[in-house]
């Protein structure tokens, strides 16, 4: 016997029917509205302008009339959003513009002319109120407190933009960078102390010989820079006046452009050094660990950095025969060697103090240069033996650090690469122990903090060198290489421009959330209406009809929802938007 009611009709079918009519019609209003608005109208008219010839068309009232149906509850199948970020700078590079060159990092960028400014220059935003400390909150001074979670969870609906704030070897000097220097070990507990702020919502720290950087997302860029300057200052001890000179921060597109070119080796002391894009790839992994503070916006710039990284030294030339900080110190005493030793490089007695990797690749290097016997100094021995096994063609004497100055009174060379904090060579025990009155002594201090204290060139028979004195070689090495960084800088506006198409993608999810919210909300009113009137329907006939209005919602959405996520202009992006939050009345949901 047929149903009640039903015509003769399977429940199932009709049901079926019931919802197809509403969603495919609801489906034509879009499909037919989005090709209205790409075609047929003037697209230069500003969106205002173009909203009004919109409303008053027999198709946007139908759609008004649609979109009634719309409601306003979430549903347990709507998509969330975690994580929102604003697109960078609008500017973008052209395949007509010519390579952009090597630019240098200043707190206050100078005056220049217009043949000397390389492309893509970015002067750093500059927020002197932040280095002020005017209006900042002081940081605790106890040991960092992992920040609050929860606060960050609800920076999902925010919409973040990515900041540097930092100090290199262009714009500080070796003495400014141990200031704020942080082992390794330490990365994520400073990271977790910048985040104590309100402002600062994600953050990562990078610290290495050359620069020390931290990369923060937020939504006040003023107030989270003020805050992390702040932090800075008070762990470091540096004046205002001294970060003034020292600091550059960088925001948006310059920010991101930026830690491309340092992950490439193209902002390294050395042009295309190969150590960097390591110390960056454990940046990202340090910051998506656990303890780590990097979430969706600056894990997503250092994972973009790193590939970039990759990228350059596959595609281009510019890490061969590229030189390192180890082995600009090994080319570096050589060339001095003769005029402050007074003797040949090749006859000198050479020490290294540190067994980390500098030493290793010194090891390498100075054994090319035809050193075969070297006496190594460390706090441990087991780290020595790995070396000597590795080097089984030098002669390797090896000492602890007990004997040091035994050592350093023995030599004519020494190279110092430790992780000490603190000097370790200072000019009263030099002069206590008469170092360089029997025989000139060489330091090349390749650390950072300094293991040689800077006061030690003033003991007679002795010269000291740091990582800022190694500029002769660095010089040469980057003019060789010029070409390759004009190639490596085209492979890199690539990697930006996926990067600001990622950010620009995800300006539209609050809009794609809300209108699954609503279409999921609809669809769910019309199976109930339509159940209600058909009666009787068994749980597996339910699941049946569940499932088959969620396919044909999912289908419909995913010609939108791909549109939206496809990579545009800031302002195309903004228009598509406003479109159609106008059609779907979102605007009003989306603030509340």
């Amino acid at each position: 016997m047929a149903a009640e009611g039903g015509g003769g009709k399977c429940p199932i079918k009709r049901i079926t029917q019931s919802v197809l009519v509403r969603l495919v019609w609801l489906h034509v209003l879009l499909f037919l509205s989005f090709l209205g608005l790409g075609s047929g109208h003037d697209n230069t008219a500003s969106p205002s302008v173009r909203a009004a010839s919109w409303s008053k068309c027999p198709l946007a009232r139908a759609s008004r009339f649609a979109s009634t149906a719309f409601q306003h509850s979430p549903h347990p199948d709507a998509l969330p959003v975690k994580a929102i970020t604003c697109t960078a700078g609008p500017s973008q590079i052209h395949s007509a513009s010519p390579p952009r060159s090597q630019f240098t990092l200043a707190a206050f960028p100078r005056t220049r002319t217009e043949r000397d400014t390389p492309l893509r220059r970015r002067k750093p935003h500059l927020f002197m109120s932040a280095i002020d400390g005017r209006q900042s909150a002081t940081a605790d001074a106890a040991a960092p407190v992992k920040a609050d979670k929860k606060r960050k969870e609800n920076a999902s609906n925010t919409l973040l933009n990515v900041h540097v704030i930092g100090l290199s070897h262009h714009n500080a000097a070796v003495e400014v960078r141990e200031k704020l220097a942080v082992p390794e070990s330490e990365w994520n507990a400073e990271s977790a102390r910048l985040c104590e702020n309100p402002s600062v919502l994600e953050a990562s720290v990078l610290s290495t010989c050359n620069r020390f950087e931290v990369y923060v997302a937020a939504a006040d860029a003023h107030a989270a820079i003020r805050e992390t300057i702040q932090a800075l200052q008070e762990r470091s001890g540096l004046s205002q006046a001294v970060l003034r000179r020292s600091l550059f921060i960088l925001s948006g597109e310059d920010a991101v452009w930026h830690v491309l070119r340092v992950s490439a080796g193209l902002d390294s002391l050395i042009v295309g050094e190969g150590q960097i894009l390591s110390q960056v790839r454990q940046c990202y992994l340090h910051g998506t660990e656990e303890d780590g503070y990097a979430g969706k916006v600056v894990a997503r710039l250092l994972n973009t950095a790193v590939s970039a990284g990759k990228r350059v030294r596959s595609e281009t030339s510019i890490s061969k025969g590229a030189v390192s900080i180890s082995s600009a110190a090994a080319e570096f005493s050589k060339f001095r060697c003769e005029m402050d030793n007074k003797r040949p490089f090749e006859g000198a007695r050479i020490a290294i103090v540190g067994a980390g990797t500098m030493s290793r690749l010194l090891l390498v290097h100075l054994q090319s240069l035809g050193i075969r016997a070297i006496t190594l100094v460390n706090r441990s021995m087991p780290r020595c033996l790995e070396l000597q096994a590795e080097f089984t063609d030098m002669a390797l004497t090896l000492k602890l650090a007990d004997e040091m100055e035994d050592v350093i009174a023995q030599s004519d060379i020494v190279y110092t690469g430790t992780s000490a904090t603190a000097c370790i060579v200072t000019r009263a025990r030099l002069e206590e122990l008469g170092i360089g009155k029997a025989h000139p002594v060489m330091f090349v201090d390749i650390s950072v903090p300094r293991n040689v204290e800077a006061e030690c060139n003033d003991v007679e028979g002795v010269f000291a060198y740091d990582v800022d004195d190694l500029k002769m070689v660095v010089a040469r090495n980057t003019a060789l290489r010029r070409k390759e960084m004009l190639d490596a800088e085209v492979i890199l506006a690539e990697e930006q421009d996926k990067f600001q198409g990622w950010q620009q993608s995800l300006t539209a999810i609050p809009a794609i959330s809300k209108m699954q919210e609503k279409f999921e909300a609809m669809r769910a009113d019309e199976v109930k209406k339509a159940a209600n009137k058909l009666g009787g329907l068994s749980p597996k006939e339910m699941e049946v009809v569940e499932k088959l209005s969620k396919g044909i919602v999912n289908k419909m959405l995913h010609g939108p929802m791909s549109a939206l996520r496809q990579p545009e202009g800031p302002e195309q992006k903004k228009r598509t938007l406003q479109i159609l939050k106008a059609m779907f009345k979102l605007e009003k949901e989306m603030q509340e």
